[in-house]
């Protein structure tokens, strides 16, 4: 059952993180308009199901007066609302709480704050912390995301009882993480890669919008586009099976989604978001409406 909206309000980020699985940068191309936001949230509303809404980007602060209007608009429908950042904006902590201020009084439900190495360094003082610290001033629910380096760890194949290499840090294998983080890293076998362990593409929970109208299941993968077709009517007719790359997927896998459309590829990939990944990206052109858009596979 569908809960959770998250817009995509802008792909355009001030920074341009190696770990970012949309290829968001500072020339990303795409911004919602005020009145597609209003549609999205009419559909939402529609739907009777969905019971938060995100906004995030790239960097939604980046388009401060269109998130807080959205916010504004979420509340008044009954939704929760929350915001994922960078926090580039919290230069200072009382400057922060200045920016925090008007969604703290629009009861906002939850801050989420990049809070690591690949958005501010190692620096003790970063803008994280002061927008966390303003939060807590204005007694805003906040929490930090925190993505680092992979690491190489040791865990337990439990099918094989032996140690077996595991991808630490919480980078997803997806975008600009599959150009600039796989070098180096333990990989395994394509024919083991047979499920989709991280998204519910049976059943999802939410998806994410985007300024082209693209529904994401997961980034890049698109269950339609809400521009072409209503987004109650796309929820209410998707069917995972006969979906092009979703049906594969629960079939078998990346393993299968290879195997179903003879996609060439090499014999080994660190984990099963990286296959799909690099099968996804060899697909576009075969199934455009549903890979999209272009610019979140690098091209």
């Amino acid at each position: 059952m569908l809960k959770g909206i998250h817009f995509l309000l802008t792909y355009a980020c001030n920074f341009e993180c190696d770990h970012c699985f949309l290829y968001c940068g500072p020339n990303s191309e795409g911004t919602f308009t005020l009145s597609q936001v209003r549609e999205v949230l009419d559909e939402a509303a529609k739907m009777g199901t969905v019971e938060m809404v995100y906004f995030e980007g790239g960097e939604a602060f980046l388009y401060y007066p269109l998130m807080v209007e959205g916010v504004r608009l979420a509340r008044e429908r009954g939704f929760q609302a929350g915001i994922v950042t960078n926090s580039y904006w919290a230069t200072t902590v009382d400057d922060a709480e200045l920016w925090l201020r008007p969604l703290a009084e629009l009861g906002i439900a939850d801050l989420s704050v990049s809070d690591d190495a690949f958005h501010h360094g190692e620096a003790e003082d970063t803008p994280a912390k002061r927008a966390l610290a303003a939060a807590g001033r204005l007694g805003m629910p906040s929490d930090s995301i925190c993505v680092e380096e992979p690491t190489v760890e040791i865990g337990i194949d439990k099918e094989q009882d032996r140690g077996a290499p595991v991808i630490g840090g919480g980078a997803m294998f997806r975008g600009r993480a599959v150009e600039k983080l796989v070098e180096g890293l333990p990989t395994r076998p394509w024919q083991g890669l047979t499920e989709c362990p991280y998204e519910d593409l049976r059943d999802p929970g939410r998806v994410h919008v985007d300024p082209c109208g693209h529904v994401h299941l997961c980034q890049g993968l698109s269950m339609g586009n809400m521009w072409e077709m209503p987004l109650s009517t796309l929820v209410e007719g998707y069917d995972p099976e006969s979906h092009p790359i979703c049906g594969p997927l629960l079939e078998g896998g990346p393993a299968q989604l290879a195997q179903q459309y003879d996609v060439a590829h090499e014999d080994e990939y660190v984990d099963e978001c990286h296959f799909c990944y690099v099968l996804r990206r060899a697909l576009i052109d075969t199934f455009p409406q549903y890979l999209a858009p272009r610019q979140v596979y690098g091209l």
